[in-house]
């Protein structure tokens, strides 16, 4: 038995929860994981978040419990280890977005509806103190990943990044860099629950939120709408784009178009970077994806100094370039 394996099952007998059964629930792209426990007509789900791997459960639960304030459904903490990094919390059920719409797709515009309300909501109220708030270059140097990551992958060579950073660090600044309001990050269809039992923005339980920090009012929105993880069309883009901001002013989705761009840039050199480094081939084959949702937001007439930059310095991810990427798959170290 692993030691890891053994520090959890004493915590887990510390909680009252030794005689639980336990099976894997899920894994993301960090180094956290899930398992669901039950235990007679109970269950809890064990989070495992390995101290200094960049998750800290202590956020888990200050966000969680801003969220729980305002009415909305995040996990409540039943039992606590935050120096092994575990935690015991609620079991929100099985009833995830993506699977849910993937079963009854005639429930999508409900859902989607349902999540924009979610962050309508938590808009509308101040976000927590002290947590952390990138400035414009930040942001442009996080959507470097694309150029340091996916590029070098596909390519085997690294440009300059300065250029590409300019760039997009004066049109966050000019279009996306107003009022600041907390954003969860991931905010997409895998983290989402379907929760019926309950009643208005709580019938969305959020999963995946320990990372929130303060952003751009259209980030978490671009995050639901244009998801690395599933296809969402154009028209229920638009229809929530809407719902979120009745007036579609220009300056808006223009921000909308930006912040976009930043996050299928980052998006397509971490998921890069997560295959070279970390061993991790599945992630490849969202690249697609990723990249048509970029090409859309590129289009927009403000970004047409960004869009020259990824035409000449970013390859299209064509069938051949990806097998590159997957050709290196864990060949690579952390720089």
């Amino acid at each position: 038995m692993s030691d890891r394996k053994a520090a959890s099952l004493a915590f887990l007998a510390n909680a009252g929860w030794a005689d639980a059964s336990r099976s894997f629930l899920a894994g993301d792209a960090s180094d956290r994981s899930y398992d669901r426990l039950r235990r007679g007509t109970k269950t809890a789900v064990l989070m495992d978040a390995p101290p200094g791997k960049g998750d800290d459960p202590a956020d888990f639960i200050a966000i969680g419990a801003h969220l729980n304030r305002l009415g909305l459904s995040a996990p409540r903490v039943l039992a606590q280890d935050l120096a092994q990094g575990f935690l015991l919390i609620e079991d929100l059920g099985d009833d995830v977005f993506a699977g849910l719409i993937a079963k009854e797709p005639q429930r999508e515009v409900e859902l989607y509806a349902a999540a924009t309300d979610v962050l309508t909501h938590l808009q509308s109220h101040p976000a927590p103190k002290d947590l952390p708030d990138l400035s414009a270059m930040d942001w442009a140097k996080a959507a470097a990943f694309a150029l340091d990551w996916y590029r070098f992958a596909v390519t085997g060579n690294r440009v300059d990044t300065q250029p590409f950073v300019a760039t997009l660090t004066r049109l966050i600044q000019h279009h996306a860099d107003g009022p600041r309001v907390l954003i969860l990050r991931d905010y997409h269809a895998e983290n989402l629950l379907w929760l019926p039992e309950r009643s208005g923005t709580a019938r969305v339980g959020l999963l995946d939120f320990q990372l929130g920090q303060m952003g751009q009012p259209g980030y978490d929105l671009v995050s639901l709408l244009q998801d690395a993880r599933r296809d969402v069309s154009v028209g229920i883009e638009v229809e929530m784009i809407q719902r979120f901001r009745p007036d579609m002013s220009g300056d808006f989705l223009t921000s909308y178009a930006v912040l976009g761009a930043q996050r299928g840039f980052r998006i397509l050199g971490i998921f890069a970077r997560l295959c070279l480094v970390a061993g991790k081939p599945h992630y490849v084959t969202l690249i697609p994806r990723v990249w048509q949702y970029l090409q859309r937001n590129l289009r927009h007439p403000a970004l047409a100094p960004l869009a020259t930059i990824c035409n000449i310095q970013l390859p299209e991810p064509t069938p051949e370039a990806l097998e590159r990427i997957r050709a290196q798959c864990g060949k690579h170290p952390m720089p």
